[in-house]
């Protein structure tokens, strides 16, 4: 909480972290048992500083990459290659940026994952009209995902082994869960409209594209996990995931038909009656 007010008054991040850290020194002294005394902010230290070691080293192996890519300008390069391989679609450059973020996330943290993915990728979207901010928003949103995304699911592992599950099926369950979250990208990306979720453009037309993107990511959901009020048939199933796909591209047409099948599928729940079990 610190850390965001303070850059919310308009500091640096590295300012706000250094100023949460005093307030939080200052807070310890509160409460006896929380106090951090000299042992205890020594322990703090040694724990910081070997805990902080993955992470510079990691970005240091980033850094390298980085200036490579920029410095040689095989950044500009590969943004031409994945542009020409699309055939100049935006839809297919979207789709292959998408598989390169993924790539380079089954190994690195999420920061590096973005930043060498902003250099090497985000400008082929750029240069296909998508603004820079929701280039950038699909490449560091991909980059969060890789996190969950099987092969290697890096938050998935970390949480099976805290809690003694299966890593692989941790990995699956959580990247089932997390399927409708693929889609949402791609929203704000192949349609103008669609960086309304981004809380950018009229305000009318941002609560439409956020109304809309919820029904259709609610409705997909429902349909991925089987069950909305109660468990799916197959007809309502259908119906639930070709609405929500309808619904989550912000094109009037497409979400005046997604709603009718969203609608469709609700009304079906309402009105069918489960079965009576027989008991003996």
């Amino acid at each position: 909480f610190a850390i965001v007010g303070i850059m919310i008054l308009g500091y640096t991040p590295i300012l706000a972290v250094f100023w949460a850290t005093v307030i939080a020194f200052a807070v310890s002294f509160i409460r006896r048992e929380t106090s951090l005394t000299p042992r205890k902010l020594v322990q703090a230290l040694r724990g910081g500083s070997i805990g902080v070691l993955n992470v510079a080293c990691t970005c240091a192996a980033a850094g390298i990459i980085v200036g490579v890519v920029t410095l040689t300008g095989l950044g500009l390069k590969f943004s031409s290659i994945i542009i020409a391989y699309a055939g100049g679609s935006l839809f297919l450059t979207a789709v292959y940026t998408a598989l390169i973020v993924w790539v380079v996330g089954l190994a690195v943290p999420v920061t590096a994952s973005y930043i060498i993915a902003a250099v090497i990728a985000a400008p082929a979207l750029i240069m296909l009209g998508v603004p820079d901010y929701a280039a950038h928003m699909f490449v560091f949103y991909y980059a969060i995902l890789s996190e969950v995304s099987p092969p290697t699911a890096l938050s998935c592992f970390a949480a099976a082994a805290l809690t003694g599950g299966n890593p692989y099926k941790t990995t699956l369950y959580a990247w089932k869960y997390t399927l409708p979250a693929f889609i949402v990208p791609f929203m704000f990306v192949l349609d103008e409209k669609g960086v309304g979720i981004l809380l950018k453009g009229p305000p009318l037309g941002m609560v439409w594209t956020i109304v809309t993107s919820f029904l259709g990511l609610t409705a997909i959901a429902s349909g991925v996990e089987n069950r909305l009020f109660k468990e799916t048939t197959a007809y309502e199933r259908l119906m639930l995931i070709a609405g929500g796909l309808l619904l989550v591209y912000p094109v009037a047409l497409f979400d005046a038909a997604g709603v009718l099948l969203f609608a469709g599928a609700v009304a079906s729940q309402k009105l069918r009656r489960d079965r009576p079990q027989v008991t003996c």
